[in-house]
């Protein structure tokens, strides 16, 4: 499982991690983790449902189970739905373990100078045109919905600066040259009775291993992203109930 060597949930602060997942099963599994390992509302003898991942019925069981830890947001909204999950889990690990946690120093530090040079924190969050314009660029650059508008922003903010810069944008339109490959070299595995299709199987196979090895790279990042993250964390009161 993608998430078994973890030791501790990634946090709602992770960009993108919902594309991670590789299919509907790796989703399932996922969040039968977090209910089993962190945020544990059921007794153990009531997450059967949740944990029957090939039944037809899942989708309903995760249904009732977002109404019953009072989630905003609903089945279809599921990069939301994560986020708000994870940060959850967030807050009741640290619940768990605030005396391993207290007094734990944020990798980086912020200090007062750049704190007050820092634009977004002049910005009034409550206002209503900011709102909608921090809403429309995020669903216009695709970045996931937050219920804090300035997190939206500083997302956007990251992503105008690594994706849309004049560098960023003239180092990702070079073209990469690849190795040249030998497809005889290469088993396919099964035999079409077709050379030119087992040709084009074995380009897909290829190809498919090179987005797997792209995707463990993201997820390793994925990781050092919470080893920092988990030093600084925050409660917020608004997730849900107190205690467990």
């Amino acid at each position: 499982m993608l998430f078994k060597g973890l030791s501790f949930p990634i946090t709602s602060h992770s960009v993108d991690l919902w594309k991670t997942f590789i299919d509907e099963t790796e989703f399932r599994n996922f969040i039968v983790w977090l209910e089993d390992q962190k945020i544990r509302h059921y007794k153990i003898e009531d997450r059967g449902n949740l944990r029957n991942i090939p039944s037809s019925d899942w989708p309903k069981y995760f249904e009732k189970y977002l109404q019953d830890v009072n989630c905003p947001f609903s089945v279809q909204e599921r990069q939301e739905t994560v986020d708000w999950l994870l940060g959850l889990a967030v807050r009741f690990e640290y619940g768990d373990n605030v005396e391993k946690y207290r007094n734990c120093k944020p990798v980086t530090e912020t200090n007062d100078v750049q704190k007050s040079a820092d634009p977004l924190i002049n910005l009034d969050s409550n206002n209503p045109d900011f709102k909608a314009g921090v809403l429309a660029l995020a669903n216009l650059l695709k970045i996931q919905r937050h219920d804090d508008y300035l997190v939206m922003l500083k997302a956007i903010k990251i992503l105008v600066q690594e994706r849309l810069t004049p560098d960023a944008i003239a180092k990702a339109s070079q073209a990469k040259e690849g190795l040249p490959v030998t497809l005889d070299k290469h088993i396919l595995g099964f035999d079409t009775g077709d050379a030119t299709l087992n040709e084009a199987a074995q380009i897909l196979r290829l190809l498919h291993i090179e987005e797997l090895r792209e995707l463990q790279t993201k997820i390793n990042e994925a990781i050092v992203a919470v080893q920092a993250i988990i030093a600084d964390p925050k409660t917020d009161h608004r997730l849900g109930k107190v205690g467990r």
